[in-house]
């Protein structure tokens, strides 16, 4: 018996395992989703602007409406693309927390000192992220909209985007500290001479 449930749970690690790899793989290049680069402003607003737009589309009352104004046939053809546009929508929200990663440990290179984020705490984020992107995905794909879970992954982001914004503002005022400091002590060094 315990012989059994040995087995069962080795199964059931081993498939999370490949899960887990499985959701830490890059996403699908969609058409239609322009690569970005450019300020952190820029970069990480993407899933804040057009997140109202993805939760009216994924809404019952919006799919309800269409239904019984335009048809079966029209919605059901409208619903397939409003399910595209949100997995769009969430690679690009999955893009924008991989940014944000690379920025974060830029940050902890360029200064140990602020902890933009812990390493653990880092792995936490992305592992957390990883599930909560894939069952949404799952869900999406599935035809049950996940508005909910879709304004609780965006804010996941919008959260890490805030801490990488509070890390750069002290790494910066750090730099200007040492600057002025490296400056009083190059003129106290000219007024000595």
């Amino acid at each position: 018996m315990s012989s059994f449930f040995f087995f069962l749970f080795l199964v059931i690690a081993v498939g999370l395992l490949v899960l887990f790899a499985w959701s830490l793989r890059r996403p699908k290049k969609l058409p239609g989703l322009e690569k970005t680069a450019g300020p952190l402003e820029e970069i990480n607003q993407h899933h804040v602007t057009y997140l109202p737009q993805i939760r009216q589309a994924l809404a019952a009352v919006d799919r309800e409406y269409l239904r019984t104004k335009a048809g079966n046939k029209l919605a059901r053809r409208v619903e397939q693309e409003r399910k595209r546009i949100a997995l769009s929508y969430l690679a690009a929200l999955q893009t924008d927390f991989q940014k944000l990663l690379r920025l974060a440990k830029a940050i902890a290179v360029l200064s140990p000192e602020v902890i933009a984020m812990q390493e653990l705490e880092r792995i936490r984020l992305t592992v957390e992220f990883c599930y909560r992107f894939q069952m949404i995905r799952m869900r999406l794909i599935l035809g049950t909209a996940a508005l909910p879970q879709l304004s609780g992954l965006s804010n996941m982001v919008s959260g890490l985007t805030v801490q990488i914004e509070t890390a750069m503002r002290d790494l910066g005022e750090k730099a200007a500290i040492a600057a002025e400091l490296a400056s009083s002590l190059d003129r106290g060094r000219a007024n000595v001479t």
